[in-house]
């Protein structure tokens, strides 16, 4: 097995690795922000080569933020990236041509306006469906959105640098597992950072739901994520599901001991809330405990072939 991540690099304060994020204080700030997300990942969507379970529509972390990675267009390609740390965001393109603005104290309607100005200045058009998709808190369309347009850089900034941690950690958890896995990425439907392990057969026909939900659930899967909290639960946490959930799922253990099994919906969810994991003594191995049983739990009670998905390193 690979060394640990916190084996390899030293960090001297684990709060300032895994600071406090409190819905409360910034919640204005996270809902501009996650329609800012909305926004370009519907760029995304439009422009980019359709991938199985709609791995073609997310976002990734960067080393200064949050980006859609390159995107094809015609005879070029581009790329557009939050920078949370000098708070821009900017269009690169294979030919050299760049545009930027800041994000502070601008709406939705003027981030929409802005970034498709300067996508059609760079000679890209990408026609979106410019609404958000099934949030509570935006019903506008994104051209007429002057309401969102809270923007804390301090929250921002602390947000990402977690996100940043928590990538690094996902990305251990995905390297010990040498079957099918999606890529460690932000879905900008609910702004989670997620990965997810297929164990390589087809799951039973997704009822209900919509044709997204049956093209993400045709194959068995085991997924963890994170997110910054919501209307529901008001607090960031971590999460892990099986699909289709197997019986007895919810009686197997979960590491650490702060974790616990949600039944209260339509299925069992391994639940970790941030704010426990960052009193733990050392939060990274715990949330690498907390993703190893999530998935365990999961592949036990459903029977994957948990030997042979996992990946060995000769000694």
């Amino acid at each position: 097995m690979t060394e640990h991540i916190e084996d390899q690099i030293q960090f001297s304060d684990s709060d300032s690795i895994f600071p406090p994020l409190p819905i409360e204080e910034w919640e204005e700030t996270k809902h501009t922000l996650h329609l800012f997300f909305q926004i370009v990942g519907k760029i995304r969507l439009t422009l980019f080569p359709k991938m199985n379970h709609w791995w073609h529509v997310t976002l990734y972390l960067s080393p200064r933020g949050m980006t859609t990675r390159p995107i094809p267009y015609g005879n070029i390609i581009f790329e557009i990236e939050f920078d949370f740390i000098d708070h821009t965001i900017i269009i690169r393109t294979s030919n050299g041509q760049e545009k930027s603005f800041g994000l502070e104290g601008i709406s939705v309607s003027d981030f929409y306006k802005q970034i498709t100005s300067a996508l059609n200045e760079l000679g890209i058009e990408a026609h979106i469906k410019a609404t958000p998709y099934d949030v509570p808190f935006g019903k506008v369309p994104f051209e007429s959105d002057q309401e969102h347009s809270s923007y804390d850089k301090e929250y921002v900034n602390r947000y990402w640098r977690i996100l940043v941690q928590v990538n690094s950690v996902f990305e251990e958890f995905r390297s010990r597992f040498i079957g099918k896995s999606t890529p460690v990425h932000l879905y900008w439907h609910h702004a989670d950072l997620a990965v997810t392990r297929y164990s390589g057969k087809k799951a039973p026909d997704y009822e209900g739901g919509t044709a997204a939900d049956r093209e993400a659930y045709s194959h068995e899967v085991i997924s963890v994520g994170f997110w910054a909290g919501d209307e529901k639960v008001r607090a960031p946490a971590f999460y892990s599901y099986t699909y289709p959930e197997p019986k007895g799922l919810a009686q197997e253990p979960l590491a650490p001991k702060e974790a616990f099994w949600n039944t209260e919906g339509a299925g069992s969810m391994a639940i970790l809330m941030y704010d426990d994991l960052r009193k733990t003594q050392s939060p990274r191995q715990a949330l690498l405990d907390y993703l190893e049983s999530a998935y365990q739990a999961g592949a036990k009670r459903a029977n994957w072939k948990i030997e042979e998905l996992e990946l060995k390193i000769a000694k």
